[in-house]
């Protein structure tokens, strides 16, 4: 197989695909967003409540 060839195959083959539309993309982005502001909040809670404990269980 050339170069050639797998150029012609990999353009046919992106033309079949079903591309997202701006309104889904913009929809997928906002939950991955929401997804992470809340993990990063649930982590930052853990934390405080674990130091909280260490420093109590330390003298």
């Amino acid at each position: 197989m050339n170069l050639t060839q797998y150029f012609r195959d990999s353009r046919a083959e992106l033309s079949r695909v079903s591309w997202p539309t701006r309104q889904q993309v913009f929809e997928g982005t906002q939950a991955v967003l929401i997804f992470v502001v809340a993990l990063t909040l649930i982590v930052w809670v853990l934390d405080v409540v674990f130091s909280s404990l260490v420093r109590l269980a330390l003298p």
